[in-house]
């Protein structure tokens, strides 16, 4: 007499297995990107508090590894447990090299005096940090929020564009010399009112930090508001289907 297999007792094979691992991420996946995107924003942080504890391979190691993704400027980093947030390229260049080459002095990382850098220029801080910022602030509304339209997200994106443009272009006369630098233009337009530390190089506070926060600010929200919707939709979708698979093999998620 041969034995009969019930539909829940069914031997689970990989293809099961497979379904079910896809169903659980779709069904949690913004709480998944949400904890993945923690860790990869968080990492370029670790990286000087490893440096203040001594362990300084795994320290250069997160700086190596973050350096393919930004240019890593240290005047145009934060710094944690030194006497200042941010240094100037000059303040850089006395305790580093008298260079104004960005490939020399983006790898100075720090000291003891000065702290340690954080492996992220302020403008991939920022724009990162906004994604993960945008993605819980999606978690609330995610059952209203419809899809940011495509010129909406240009609108979005395109200070971060021109910001990062006119940065790049005044490089090329090199670091510190360009117009970026001096920001004379806007000096003329506003008649000189504001204090001159403002106007020139990308100390914290100056309007060339300003830019780099507020537009990676912008571009990283308007990112997580046209992309996540869709997902939310795809992966609503991809759930249904395995759903019903499911149902019409008889067997349970």
């Amino acid at each position: 007499m041969s034995a009969v297999t019930l539909p829940d007792a069914q031997p689970r094979n990989w293809a099961v297995t497979a379904n079910q691992v896809v169903y659980w991420f779709g069904r949690h996946w913004l709480v998944a990107a949400t904890a993945l995107w923690a860790l990869y924003t968080g990492l370029p942080w670790l990286a000087p508090v490893l440096m203040k504890l001594g362990l300084t391979g795994a320290g250069n190691l997160i700086y190596t590894v973050y350096s393919t993704q930004c240019h890593q400027l240290p005047q145009r980093s934060f710094f944690l447990f030194g006497s200042k947030p941010m240094y100037s390229l000059a303040e850089i260049q006395a305790a580093w090299q008298r260079t104004n080459d960005p490939a020399i002095l983006r790898q100075f990382n720090g000291n003891a005096l000065m702290g340690w850098k954080v492996a992220w220029s302020d403008r991939m801080v920022s724009m990162y940090t906004s994604i993960l910022a945008g993605g819980l602030i999606y978690g609330l509304f995610r059952r209203r929020l419809h899809s940011l339209p495509l010129w909406g997200y240009i609108l979005f994106a395109l200070p971060m564009g021109l910001d990062g443009a006119t940065h790049l272009i005044s490089d090329l006369a090199g670091i510190g010399q360009g117009f970026r630098d001096s920001n004379a233009w806007l000096v003329a337009l506003t008649g000189g009112a504001l204090p001159n530390w403002f106007y020139a190089g990308d100390a914290l506070g100056s309007f060339n930090e300003w830019m780099r926060l507020l537009t990676g600010v912008l571009f990283g929200l308007g990112t997580v508001w046209l992309a996540y919707p869709y997902l939310e939709q795809a992966f609503g979708d991809l759930t249904a289907a395995i759903e019903t698979k499911f149902q019409r093999a008889g067997r349970r998620l």
